[in-house]
């Protein structure tokens, strides 16, 4: 019988540094399988990893994703796993922490790689998008434009929340807020809005715990001020998703009337279920549908005085947030997603009651999901009377409403270089 004292001890299991489950993390995202912050929660319930982790592992996938054109090229001259050279070329955390993490030879390739001048780069690594894409967007903008709006793409999207004017007042929140220690502005336009300087985390705050904050970008706000619900209205968010819209229609309709979410998802409005506990609304009503042809909708035929279609699309817009969208679209996507929308569209219009208000929109910055959808609709539907969106706003109380709107002022263009939201556009009918 072997004498115990004698055993070998097993070697010890090799030490995973944060290098390696960021790269561990990005290899599963550039599968491109799933969205990335669905990619990124999965691998985050599978892997034991501190808050701090978790967030400087996101930070490295995301910016690998918002450069992944350059990075890529610039992978090529170092050595070792690709997965690996992009994690170090898009690290997100300390410094301190990445030159533990690798070797003298990485560093030095690293800080070689990255001492480029970017007047330099060829126009594929300065703007980091797909070529259908920008070939897209250059058609119908000025160069100049274009060239701001991808610079604006690649960067940070701010935090903004929705002050919610049933149990507060934004003056009062700010203050309270800033009485935590938060920097906090109003924003420029939506009259609920603040931006929240750096990270914190929401669900701590008292605020956002009793329902008196929701996050939204000022461009989603700015959709609800143009559909214009009013006390004791019958309103339908079409295409409700996780109902942050639906949820600012509520409190602009004083929780009066009654207001649908309609999404064919039960498992996205099922998101919208905690934050309505949390708003005190009890005017909304969330339905999972099978589609336009839903008995539920049906029976509303002609009975709503407003729709908002906030319509599937391309994401263009929130490239800032969900940089994977634009690796993980392709033209004939959005050639298919064009169909449906105007599917959508003139399903969602059968609801409206004559001198209702139906508005369409996109978080996308492509004509083809946009203006051209919206022509479509009116050679299709004369009854819809074209209204404009600057006069809309500005009865709206939003500030700047006409330089939200462009030119002529008959759509709402919100972009990242020219509002500082995401991308937004949005038509508005009335039914004669």
């Amino acid at each position: 019988m072997p004498d115990p004292r004698h055993r070998k001890t097993p070697p010890a299991a090799p030490r995973h540094t944060p290098l390696d489950t960021a790269s561990a993390a990005l290899a599963e995202v550039l599968r491109f399988a799933r969205p990335a912050d669905a990619t990124l929660s999965h691998f985050f319930r599978q892997r034991r990893a501190g808050q701090r982790e978790r967030a400087v592992i996101a930070e490295t996938v995301y910016a690998v994703l918002r450069r992944l054109r350059l990075f890529e090229s610039l992978a090529r001259t170092g050595h070792g796993a690709r997965q690996r050279r992009l994690a170090i070329l898009g690290w997100g955390g300390s410094l301190e922490v990445l030159r533990e993490c690798t070797s003298q030879q990485e560093w030095t390739w690293r800080e070689a790689a990255l001492s480029y001048s970017a007047q330099d780069l060829a126009p594929e690594y300065r703007h980091n998008l797909p070529d259908w894409l920008a070939d897209a967007l250059c058609v119908h903008m000025p160069q100049a434009d274009f060239w701001q709006l991808a610079a604006a793409l690649l960067r940070h999207a701010p935090l903004d929340v929705r002050v919610n004017t049933l149990c507060a007042k934004r003056n009062a929140i700010a203050a309270e807020l800033r009485a935590q220690g938060l920097e906090v502005q109003e924003t420029p336009h939506s009259p609920w809005g603040l931006r929240l300087a750096g990270r914190p985390l929401l669900p701590r705050l008292e605020a956002f715990q009793r329902g008196a904050i929701e996050v939204q970008d000022e461009g989603a706000q700015l959709l609800a001020l143009l559909l214009g619900a009013r006390r004791g209205e019958m309103v339908a968010d079409y295409c409700a998703g996780a109902g942050g819209k639906t949820l600012a229609l509520g409190a602009m309709m004083k929780n009066t009337g009654r207001l649908y979410a309609f999404d064919t998802s039960a498992r996205r409005l099922a998101a919208l279920t905690p934050r309505l506990a949390r708003s005190g609304l009890s005017n909304i009503h969330p339905v999972a549908i099978s589609g336009a042809s839903d008995q539920r909708v049906r029976r509303l035929a002609g009975k709503l005085h407003r729709v908002l279609v906030d319509a599937p699309c391309s994401g263009v817009g929130t490239l800032r947030r969900n940089p994977d969208m634009k690796w993980r679209q392709s033209p004939e996507q959005v050639t298919a997603l064009t169909q449906q929308q105007q599917e959508i569209l003139q399903s969602a219009a059968r609801l409206v009651q004559p001198g209702g208000r139906l508005v369409y929109a996109t978080c996308s910055l492509l004509r083809e999901e946009n203006e051209d959808v919206a022509a479509a609709f009116e050679a299709a539907q004369p009854q819809f009377a074209p209204l404009d969106a600057a006069e809309v706003l500005a009865a709206a109380k939003v500030n700047a409403a006409a330089r939200l709107c462009g030119e002529g002022g008959r759509f709402l263009h919100l972009a990242p270089h020219t509002s500082g939201t995401d991308g937004f556009f949005a038509a508005v009918w009335q039914r004669e």
